[in-house]
């Protein structure tokens, strides 16, 4: 069966219930400060890495196809996804849903509003996935100034995230 990216988001999203689900039996209400701690670091690192993709998808652009700087981008924007957007992605979503779930917040309207904030974010993580696929086999054709625009996606949706979450105004 060939492996399409909605077969593989269906099976990212399946195991990372499960081990929502694996958390929520194993992990005991006395560690949701460790856990939350957890959540901010892995969310400080998933903004990260959505803040400078885009950023050397804008330097990969004035690369020209073939050169020794075209491929270095390819090696630093796969190598920035796979290792530290990817995993720091799963790690916001899981903790993130055990901290929602144990803490009582699933009713809550602020708690709606950021996920489905947060839910955008991922939206424009897949879109970035993408991008970087279509970098690695030179099929990019967006203009610098669209990858300027994306840049500054995550930053308000981080924005809105991160009020709703402190301020909680409804």
């Amino acid at each position: 069966m060939p492996s399409t990216p909605m077969v593989r988001a269906l099976v990212s999203l399946g195991v990372t219930g499960l081990v929502v689900a694996g958390l929520f039996v194993l992990i005991g209400p006395q560690y949701y400060n460790w856990i939350k701690a957890l959540h901010v670091i892995a969310i400080i690192s998933w903004m990260a890495g959505m803040l400078y993709l885009p950023r050397l998808f804008i330097y990969h652009c004035s690369a020209e196809k073939g050169s020794v700087q075209s491929e270095t981008f390819k090696v630093m924007e796969r190598r920035l996804l796979r290792a530290i957007i990817n995993p720091a992605m799963i790690v916001s979503w899981v903790l993130g849903l055990w901290l929602a779930w144990s803490g009582g917040w699933v009713g809550a309207g602020w708690f709606h509003g950021k996920l489905a904030m947060a839910l955008a974010l991922s939206a424009v993580h897949g879109y970035l996935s993408a991008s970087v696929r279509a970098f690695a086999e030179d099929r990019n054709t967006k203009p610098t100034r669209h990858w300027r625009i994306v840049n500054e996606i995550p930053t308000l949706l981080m924005i809105g995230i991160v009020v709703l979450v402190v301020v909680k105004p409804f």
